[in-house]
């Protein structure tokens, strides 16, 4: 893999989740190279191959282990600032590995507001001036009411978008659910429809950006 100067790395499951980060990503930093790769396992030959400005790690890869994985890319690439996502509940193992061992690692909550992802992005690519409009952005959301579909998701809906968004099939959100699999094609088909949607993966960038499932 190429990986052309001041790239970023994302090591995420191709997933909806990931598209619709790529996609906010880009629209905030058009002239960003995003290198992509599912593979944790290899992310590491990839750093002592080539430095990038920036890794993205989503939190809910597999494999391996997320504590073995941030310890990996530090022993590659020690000074490489690492943006995590992951889940507000971590253990207390990592969270004392990432405040001890791993300054150069920020934690932001997998299904954060798009803004503060985008602004720790641009803390870590120490963009300035593209530091300074996100936060003025960011105030100015903060004033305005939240931003959701114009006829409300119901909890339930909600619960499936969550499961759409991580990229898993009707029957895996029945069975989560303990939903029969033409109630999960009805709750899909109104989410698309309250969203404005035509696609999934229309409703999951949507979904990112607007932050409907912040956890």
């Amino acid at each position: 893999m190429y990986s052309p100067p001041g790239a970023v790395l994302i090591i995420a499951p191709s997933t909806l989740y990931r598209y619709g980060l790529e996609l906010t990503l880009q629209q905030a930093w058009p002239a960003l190279d995003l290198m992509l790769t599912a593979d944790a396992c290899q992310a590491p030959a990839l750093l002592r191959r080539h430095a990038y400005r920036l890794v993205v790690v989503d939190g809910l890869l597999p494999d391996p282990p997320l504590p073995q994985l941030l310890e990996l890319l530090r022993l590659a690439r020690p000074a490489q600032p690492v943006l995590l996502l992951a889940g507000q509940r971590q253990p207390a193992a990592l969270r004392h590995l990432l405040s001890t061992q791993l300054p150069a690692v920020a934690l932001v909550p997998r299904h954060a507001a798009p803004e503060a992802i985008l602004l720790a992005t641009a803390q870590l690519l120490d963009t300035t001036p593209a530091l300074a409009r996100l936060d003025e952005a960011c105030l100015a959301t903060r004033r305005l009411p939240h931003s959701g579909p114009a006829t409300p998701f119901s909890r339930r809906e909600l619960e499936v978008l969550r499961l759409v968004v991580a990229d898993h099939c009707n029957q895996e959100i029945a069975d989560q659910l303990c939903l029969s699999v033409r109630t999960v094609e009805s709750h899909r088909r109104a989410l698309l429809q309250k969203a404005g949607a035509r696609t999934l993966l229309g409703l999951a960038v949507q979904a990112v950006r607007e932050g409907w499932i912040a956890a």
